[in-house]
């Protein structure tokens, strides 16, 4: 009994190893906290610039009726490249922080499969995106962000802790339900950005972290 709990053991440790050298394991779920928070917090801004906005619309003359939607756009960019900003570091240093504890590398070949995997994905979006505002589809902006971002999760999952492509399947299902509710794109998004982020972090932190 001994020598076949023993044998157990060492194929466990065996595909630990395996596991450690084709998967980056260190990704920490309050990095997807800390996302989701950093996300709600760039919707809530981006609703009361729209909010004002609207308020403010019948009060407008022909000239700044003309002007404003640039400077409505170019308010609710910066509100987005904010956010983004925002999340991305503090998912950095929460995942920084959890594989220096775990003494896994932050930058080597997997992780540059993880990286290259998820940025791809989102480079085209940003193209669909940004073509898709030059022609004024300013409805395809959030369902066109959730269905690449959960495409971009689902094809990094290969590289990472598997349970992030149901992460992406989420982003995906709202992003295609978004297309048929255009009007309600930023709740969709918040949603997906926002909640589904911070259940998804809560749940990997519980499952993989509250341990330790």
């Amino acid at each position: 009994m001994d020598s076949q709990h023993q044998s157990l053991e060492a194929l466990q440790d065996i595909k630990r190893m395996m596991e450690r050298s084709s998967r980056f394991i260190s990704l920490s779920g309050w990095s997807g906290i800390s996302a989701g928070i950093c996300a709600l917090g760039g919707a809530w801004a981006a609703y009361a610039r729209l909010h004002h906005y609207h308020d403010d619309e019948p009060a407008r003359n022909i000239i700044t009726a003309v002007i404003a939607p640039q400077s409505l756009i170019g308010s609710l960019l910066r509100i987005a490249i904010i956010t983004f900003i925002a999340a991305f570091t503090s998912a950095f240093l929460f995942t920084y922080a959890r594989s220096r504890r775990n003494k896994t590398p932050i930058w080597d070949r997997t992780v540059q499969r993880l990286a290259w995997n998820t940025i791809l994905p989102m480079t085209v979006g940003a193209f669909f995106i940004y073509r898709a505002m030059e022609y004024g589809y300013f409805e395809l902006v959030a369902p066109g962000c959730l269905l690449f971002y959960g495409l971009a999760l689902v094809n990094a999952s290969k590289y990472t802790l598997g349970e992030i492509r149901y992460l992406g399947y989420g982003q995906l299902i709202l992003g295609v339900i978004n297309l048929w509710s255009a009007k309600n794109g930023l709740y969709f998004w918040a949603a997906g950005f926002g909640v589904l982020h911070i259940v998804y972090g809560a749940l990997m932190w519980w499952k993989y972290e509250r341990a330790s």
